[in-house]
């Protein structure tokens, strides 16, 4: 192992698993498909083993778009439509093995209001914390948005973050996008698995 390669955090009583948007349409041949995108799911699933194997909580959060969603290019966003309510590129790709316990979570569901991170949309931080959740390990699509606004609310929130580097890939509207989010959370105190 390498100086600069993370160690292994090994989940624990207080711990959460956040899987951010692994859905049809960020994943190849979706409308919005991130780089590589599928290859963070066979290191999710290894995850989802580690967290069923301790008892500890799982939740997957979604972008779940009314079709006249104010991030769509169609409505002056930046964004083709997406993970449009009722869509197959919706849906949570099958080849995530989420346990039928996991806790699904929809975010930016209001056509006026975009919605990055899952602590923008209702009272996720509350629900976390009525579980006991202390730090939450967190990977998913994509690293230089959903996953950035997921992990710097996060700590805003006062989790403790840990940042699943082999299971976040970036979109890169601009190339080194996904380097400079990877540096703003470790800057702003996620620590890296």
């Amino acid at each position: 192992m390498s100086a600069t390669t993370p160690k292994t955090i090994a989940p624990e009583s207080g711990d959460a698993l956040i899987i951010v948007d692994l859905q049809n349409d960020f994943l190849p041949g979706g409308s919005l498909a991130v780089p590589d995108g599928d290859a963070v799911v066979p290191v999710l699933n290894t995850w989802i083993r580690r967290f069923r194997a301790a008892g500890l909580p799982i939740f997957a959060t979604r972008d779940w778009h009314p079709a006249d969603h104010c991030s769509f290019q169609d409505q002056g966003g930046p964004w083709p439509p997406h993970c449009v309510v009722g869509t197959k590129g919706a849906e949570i790709t099958p080849e995530l093995v989420l346990p039928p316990d996991a806790f699904l979570h929809s975010k930016a569901t209001r056509p006026e209001k975009e919605a990055y991170s899952d602590f923008e949309d209702g009272d996720f931080g509350h629900q976390l914390r009525e579980l006991d959740v202390t730090r939450l390990f967190i990977g998913g699509l994509a690293t230089d948005y959903c996953v950035r606004a997921t992990v710097l609310d996060a700590l805003k929130e006062g989790f403790q973050v840990v940042l699943l580097l082999d299971a976040i890939r970036a979109v890169e509207v601009q190339p080194g996008d996904g380097e400079r989010a990877i540096a703003e959370m470790r800057e702003a105190g996620a620590l890296a698995a």
